[in-house]
């Protein structure tokens, strides 16, 4: 049982401390044969891609496959921006990648005052008072938005920060052919709701989530739950194979 791509790593474009070429290094010392740089997107106050980089970003991508000989993608891990699912990446800046994730994140600019506290402060909120059915049914309904305007080829740790209604988005991600991220670092799924995905055969990924080379390939939360649940295997799209996203079909 092998994990044979790393699509979610992040580096000193964004929140990370590793490299392009140092992230692709390690990747190819641990057995993994594709990585994706997966920065934050452009609307993240704190950690997001400076705009204009995405270009700087390509070239160290082709060199670190060059120096490697592994798969170096280059995608962005994107921000909801507007209840209308809206993300912040330009048609222009979304035609350079290779692969694309999106995923809530706070600190994010959002396209109306409005906006900006329900998307982002309420939650906040909601991490000490308990959010409420409306609240979560209002959370899935951006990221429904989303899957229907875009070509989304990941959801990054959905539950985090933003509480939707599991079932809903993932079986609008499977009619999408979008894959849902078992995230190295944390996995906000009950085993019941991961069972009835898994009944559905909605198909996941596993990702590392790194901000730093050595974290890259570090997938053992996501390896001990679908052991412990006893997850098909087929369903996990980078697991002793590679899969084909959204963005190349």
């Amino acid at each position: 049982m092998v994990v044979l791509g790393d699509f979610h790593t992040h580096t000193p474009y964004s929140h990370g401390t590793g490299t392009v070429l140092e992230n692709a290094t390690v990747a190819k010392q641990k057995g993994i044969k594709t990585i994706a740089i997966t920065d934050h997107g452009f609307n993240h106050k704190l950690y997001g891609i400076k705009k204009g980089k995405l270009d700087e970003i390509k070239k160290d991508c082709v060199e670190a496959e060059k120096a490697t000989g592994i798969k170096v993608l280059l995608g962005v891990e994107a921000n909801f921006i507007s209840y209308d699912g809206t993300i912040d990446l330009t048609d222009e800046e979304l035609s350079k990648l290779d692969i694309l994730l999106v995923g809530h994140h706070n600190f994010v600019k959002a396209k109306s005052v409005r906006e900006q506290f329900g998307l982002f402060w309420r939650n906040i909120i909601s991490r000490v008072i308990p959010v409420s059915k409306k609240k979560i049914e209002k959370n899935t309904q951006v990221y429904l938005n989303a899957l229907n305007k875009y070509k989304i080829d990941v959801l990054t740790h959905l539950n985090y920060g933003m509480k939707v209604n599991t079932m809903k988005v993932a079986l609008e991600a499977k009619k999408h052919g979008t894959l849902i991220e078992l995230n190295g670092k944390r996995i906000c799924f009950t085993d019941q709701e991961m069972l009835e995905m898994a009944k559905a055969k909605v198909k996941f990924i596993i990702n590392s989530d790194a901000h730093s080379k050595d974290r890259v390939g570090e997938v053992n939360n996501a390896i001990n739950l679908i052991t412990r649940l006893n997850i098909p295997h087929e369903l996990i799209v980078n697991l002793d194979k590679l899969p084909e996203f959204n963005r190349k079909k």
